[in-house]
């Protein structure tokens, strides 16, 4: 009796499914939080005719990014740590949404080896500093922003990365910056950084996946 592996056969069936039946690149984003991003991501590939957003995934019950998925009607699941990690669960969900690439968009938990090497090289990430400047575990938010306030940077901006097994360690896609005033507090430097991202993930997203650009 053969066993099978369920990474080894998503990535055989699951991951080249698009290539393989001529479909949509179908996206599934991970978010924690508010979900600004997510929402820019999802009103971008509402209408696409080569990429959608299938499936919102958070690791929070009371995120914003869940209402925001609603309202595009994008279904959207609940998990924990355990789901994560332990198990197969999450990765029988993409399976299921038939979903081929990841997006993380405020996502805040380290992604698990299994879930990488079910999507080798199609998982994207954007992190609100100049990597490798301000970044690694517990760099997020606010708490980046006040960093490049107290460093006295002079800009800052945005790194959108493949994913590998380190937080902020993969292979940059793109940087964008932008001028720090001293007058400028972390909140200021704050709603320079999202006008960034929201002007520049969603397109970056698109080349990535349409040029097989890892």
């Amino acid at each position: 009796m053969v066993q099978s592996d369920p990474v080894a056969g998503y990535c055989k069936y699951g991951f080249h499914l698009d290539a393989l039946m001529n479909k949509k690149i179908r996206l599934a984003i991970f978010a924690s939080g508010s979900g600004t991003n997510a929402e820019a991501i999802m009103n971008y590939f509402q209408h696409h005719p080569k990429m959608e957003v299938v499936v919102l995934l958070s690791n929070n019950a009371h995120a914003l990014a869940l209402e925001r998925a609603k309202n595009f009607n994008v279904p959207s699941l609940i998990f924990d740590k355990q789901q994560l990690g332990e198990t197969h669960e999450v990765l029988d969900w993409l399976t299921k949404y038939q979903v081929t690439h990841l997006v993380l968009a405020g996502f805040l938990w380290l992604l698990p080896e299994r879930l990488i090497q079910a999507f080798p090289d199609k998982i994207i990430n954007i992190h609100p500093s100049l990597l490798p400047k301000f970044g690694g575990k517990g760099m997020f938010g606010i708490r980046v922003h006040e960093a490049v306030k107290a460093a006295g940077e002079l800009e800052t901006g945005i790194t959108i990365h493949v994913v590998n097994a380190k937080y902020d360690e993969g292979r940059i896609l793109r940087q964008a910056k932008c001028k720090i005033l001293g007058s400028d507090s972390p909140q200021e430097i704050a709603r320079k950084v999202y006008a960034l991202e929201y002007a520049n993930y969603p397109k970056t997203i698109e080349e990535w996946a349409l040029t097989g650009e890892e």
